[in-house]
């Protein structure tokens, strides 16, 4: 009955417009890194199969080893849509501002579509705060993570006045590849303290409501019982879901429908793509983002 309900709403454009088989061959769906990439696959099975029955072409998901496959599979056109960080988008919009179209942007229980770089260690490591991380191993996620290194590495020596250089503050910073590899880096012990994304709503023995915490909390990985934070970032605003822009229109306005209306369908598909609970999808534009491709050029560069 759900997929009944979504595929009338999802090709409502396409019955107006002509079949998408004469536009498109295949539609081309990338997912960034965070968790590994057979349970990304899985989250986004749903959406594939939404999609593919919407267009009546192929849908294709593409996990790859990190953010910057995503990044470059967006800028030379072999991926037509993804859900990015905020610190992605801008790494591909500085480099092609031409390049994509943010449309939609995951909304939070309370209405809010924030979230926060989270830090953590283990409750038994005694390291309950920055100041016990001095001279300890800290890790980031990935280079082109808006939670996992950008606001992180711009907060914390806001925060500690020392740079994130291994052997400033920090004894040694490592990236260990993304946030779950991060979460069991610090579960395990591998390392002292890290950073991930969560929206801090909600309870913390749950991994808070959404983020990789929660996806984590799902998978088994960790029992936050044996973690504690020991800093949070300012809010960040959640990354935009972005497609291709030179697709054809009816193509982005059916895709931006699909999306836009997974919660009210089929609420369970809509927690799976958004890293748990929330209330699906609203549209977001360019504009919600420059304070963050600021950031990135200051700290980055393109």
């Amino acid at each position: 009955m759900k997929k009944t309900l979504l595929l009338a709403l999802a090709t409502s454009t396409a019955l107006s417009s002509g079949a998408f088989a004469q536009e498109i061959t295949e539609f081309r769906i990338g997912i960034l890194g965070g968790e590994n990439a057979q349970d990304r696959l899985n989250s986004f099975s749903c959406l594939e199969n939404y999609a593919s029955d919407a267009l009546g072409v192929e849908t294709k998901l593409f996990a790859p080893a990190d953010y910057n496959g995503v990044i470059q599979g967006l800028l030379g056109g072999t991926i037509d849509m993804a859900w990015l960080g905020a610190s992605s988008y801008a790494a591909v919009h500085l480099q092609d501002a031409d390049a994509v179209e943010p449309v939609l942007v995951k909304i939070n229980l309370d209405g809010s579509y924030g979230y926060h770089s989270i830090g953590f260690a283990r409750v038994d490591s005694g390291i309950a705060s920055l100041e016990d991380m001095q001279g300890r191993v800290f890790g980031f996620g990935d280079p082109n993570s808006t939670s996992g290194y950008l606001i992180p590495s711009i907060e914390i020596p806001q925060a500690t006045g020392a740079t994130m250089e291994s052997g400033d503050y920090f004894g040694e910073v490592k990236f260990t590849g993304g946030h779950e590899q991060t979460i069991v880096a610090v579960s395990n012990g591998d390392i002292d303290g890290g950073v991930t994304w969560a929206d801090a709503q909600g309870n913390w023995e749950d991994g808070y409501n959404s983020g990789a915490l929660r996806k984590a909390v799902d998978a088994g990985l960790v029992d936050m019982n044996e973690i504690v934070e020991i800093w949070k970032s300012a809010v960040i605003p959640e990354g935009p879901v972005v497609l291709r822009s030179t697709l054809p229109d009816d193509v982005k306005a059916t895709m931006t429908d699909l999306v836009d209306n997974l919660y009210e369908v089929d609420s369970e598909c809509a927690y799976s793509v958004g890293a748990g609970e929330n209330l699906g999808f609203d549209p977001i534009t360019h504009d919600a983002y420059i304070s963050v491709i600021e950031a990135r050029k200051a700290k980055i560069g393109g």
